[in-house]
């Protein structure tokens, strides 16, 4: 039964997240948020529970930290979901993780539409379930003309062989004289990655404490600032995805410059 108790801790809520809002800069929001969703199984053992109760309450985090992110206007949120690592878990909990992706992208498809969220993916699907491959890209193709915010499953996904790959296809195209090596740049190479059509990684935010990349984005997150909060992923809510994007606002982002450049641009 709902208490009256229940609806003041509802408005205390609202009011916290009224005023981290109020506190946050929508002129200097990140466009990109990388999120490393850390500690689903430690939050399930801290309650006797199984490492797959962690990743099925996690869906709760995912939700909030979208709908903080559009709230503010950041167009894009890249989650590393599933690692090319990953597999090496034992055979339950990657079937539970993979049953799970399929359920979570078939009810959440509704909330996606009336949010205007588009949908996307990188990594090798190919390797995923056909199960999960099928939803992942009928979610995909129902959502490409969502425009609010971009939500990308980083799935199957490791940095280095992302990088591996764009490097052979680019070799393929010099061999083929589709390309010169001499055209060969930072553009080049950012148009063969798998994050081509997403702007670039402004914040990185990892959780439960770790402070470690995990193979992810490595190209990507280059000039990217990184926040690393204590709080496991599945305690992980609005207010904590408000205040990464406070301390990033504090930040001096130079890009190889002095402070005294970053003040006068144009000298």
């Amino acid at each position: 039964m709902y208490t009256p108790l229940e609806d003041q801790r509802v408005l205390q809520n609202l009011d916290k997240k009224m005023n981290k809002i109020l506190n946050i800069n929508l002129q200097k929001v990140p466009q990109h948020v990388a999120i490393i969703m850390d500690g689903n199984g430690r939050w399930a053992k801290g309650k006797g529970m199984e490492r797959v109760f962690g990743h099925r309450n996690a869906l709760t985090s995912i939700r909030e930290s979208v709908e903080a992110a559009s709230d503010i206007g950041v167009k894009a949120v890249t989650l590393y979901t599933f690692s090319t690592e990953n597999w090496n878990r034992p055979k339950y909990e990657v079937n539970a993780l993979m049953s799970l992706l399929v359920s979570a992208l078939k009810n959440e498809l509704p909330n996606f539409h009336k949010d205007n969220v588009k949908i996307g993916a990188i990594g090798d699907i190919s390797n995923l379930p056909k199960k999960a491959q099928k939803i992942l890209a009928t979610v995909i193709e129902e959502t490409k003309n969502n425009s609010k915010i971009t939500l990308t499953f980083a799935l199957n996904y490791g940095s280095r062989e992302e990088i591996v790959n764009t490097i052979k296809n680019i070799s393929k195209k010099v061999v083929n004289n589709e390309l010169q090596i001499e055209e060969i740049d930072e553009k080049v190479i950012n148009n063969h990655l798998y994050t081509f059509n997403l702007p670039e990684v402004d914040l990185m935010i990892r959780t439960s404490g770790e402070q470690r990349i995990s193979n992810f984005l490595l190209w990507q997150i280059a000039y990217a600032e990184f926040y690393f909060i204590d709080v496991l992923w599945p305690d992980f809510r609005k207010n904590d995805f408000f205040d990464a994007i406070i301390e990033y606002q504090h930040r001096e982002r130079r890009f190889g410059k002095t402070s005294e450049q970053i003040e006068t641009p144009n000298e």
